[in-house]
C-alpha cells in the first residue's frame, strides 16, 4: 500500500531523462501516494529538482515562482535550433571572441531583460506545448517576456591564459522565474557575433534551499532511512511572516470559516501555526485582519481534530 507521506525532497537530478521520469522514480523509492515536482529540468540539465509529497504539493507553486541559480557551459561559434547541443546546427563559424569583448557584453544581460522563450519549451500555444510544434518543424511567434538576471558571473573560460579566442565559457546565473537559460545563451552568442549554445546546464539552487544539500538516486537507493532526507512542507516558505494561532482559531481556519486576526499594514502573505507549532498553511491577512487566499493543510492531516 502506498504511504501517506508529506514533505519535500531535493533530488540531484542526473543527466538524461525527463523531470517526470525522475519524479516517478523518487515516488516509487519512497512508496509515496502523492508527489509532484516543482519546475522541470530538461534531459540535458542536471541539479536541484524539489519534489513535494502529499500536503506539500499544495505549496509547490511558491517553488515554481522562486528564483533559481544555474551553472551553464556555453559553446561559442555554433548556434542550434534548440539553443543546446541536442539541436540541429543552424549557424557555425570560428569564434574570435576575446576575454575583453566578453566582459564588455555580459553587462547587457544583467538586470531586467527581455527574452523570447525557445520553441523547444513547455509553454502552451492553443493547447499544445511549443516543443510539440518544434518537433513537427512548425515555428510559432512568441512574445518576448521580461525576466530579471540578478547575477551573471563568469566562472571559467578557455584560452584566457594563452590570449586565444574563446571557445567555451562557464557562467553562474542567478535569475527570476521564467528565465530560459538556452535563450540567454543564444542571445549572448548573437551579441558576441558568433552564435552560441548550451553544452551543459546544472541547477545549483532553487530558493529558499540555498543551504540544503541535494541527494542523488544512488544515495537514496542505498539509504536504510530514506525519510530522513525529507524537509518539512513549510521549508518552501522560509522567510515568510509567521503567526501562531490559538487552537480554537486554528480549527476555525482549517474548517474554512471566517477568521479575523490583528489588522495588517497591507495584504501580507503569512504562514500559520498552531499553539503546538504545527504548520497549518498560508493565507493573506488584509488591512482589516481578515484571512483570505488560503492554502491550508487537510483537516484529516491535522491533529487538532483528534480530540
Amino acid at each position: 500500500m502506498k504511504r501517506d507521506l508529506h514533505g519535500i525532497f531535493l533530488l540531484n537530478k542526473p543527466l538524461g531523462g525527463s523531470s517526470n521520469h525522475a519524479l516517478q522514480r523518487v515516488k516509487r523509492l519512497f512508496n509515496a501516494a502523492k508527489a509532484g515536482h516543482t519546475g522541470s529540468l530538461d534531459p540535458l540539465a542536471t541539479g536541484m529538482l524539489p519534489i513535494c509529497f502529499g500536503e506539500a504539493t499544495k505549496f509547490s507553486q511558491h517553488l515554481l515562482d522562486a528564483n533559481k541559480v544555474y551553472e551553464v557551459t556555453a559553446q561559442l561559434g555554433v548556434r542550434t535550433d534548440s539553443g543546446d547541443k541536442e539541436g540541429q546546427v543552424i549557424h557555425s563559424q570560428e569564434s574570435q571572441v576575446t576575454y575583453a569583448q566578453l566582459s564588455q557584453v555580459l553587462p547587457q544581460f544583467r538586470g531586467l531583460i527581455r527574452q523570447v522563450p525557445p520553441m523547444h519549451s513547455a509553454i502552451k500555444h492553443e493547447g499544445k506545448r511549443l516543443y510539440e510544434y518544434a518537433r513537427s518543424g512548425i515555428t510559432i511567434d512568441r512574445p518576448a517576456r521580461e525576466v530579471t538576471i540578478y547575477q551573471l558571473d563568469l566562472i571559467n573560460v578557455d584560452g584566457q591564459a594563452q590570449g586565444q579566442p574563446l571557445q567555451t565559457i562557464a557562467l553562474r546565473v542567478h535569475c527570476s522565474k521564467g528565465t530560459y537559460i538556452r535563450s540567454l545563451i543564444d542571445d549572448l552568442g548573437e551579441a558576441l557575433g558568433c552564435g552560441a549554445h548550451v553544452s551543459t546546464l546544472h541547477r545549483t539552487i532553487v530558493e529558499p534551499f540555498q543551504s540544503y544539500p541535494m541527494t542523488t538516486f544512488e544515495e537514496l537507493e542505498a539509504s536504510a532511512d530514506r525519510d530522513h532526507y525529507l524537509l518539512p512542507m513549510d521549508a518552501a516558505l522560509a522567510g515568510w511572516p509567521r503567526q501562531t494561532l490559538s487552537d480554537e482559531v486554528a480549527k476555525q481556519l482549517l474548517l474554512g470559516r471566517l477568521v479575523i486576526l490583528a489588522p495588517s499594514l497591507g495584504q501580507v502573505a503569512t504562514r500559520f501555526y498552531s499553539e503546538a507549532d504545527q504548520f497549518l498553511g498560508v493565507g493573506t491577512v488584509s488591512q482589516d485582519g481578515q484571512v483570505t487566499n488560503k492554502r491550508l493543510i487537510s483537516t484529516n492531516f491535522s491533529n487538532l481534530f483528534s480530540s
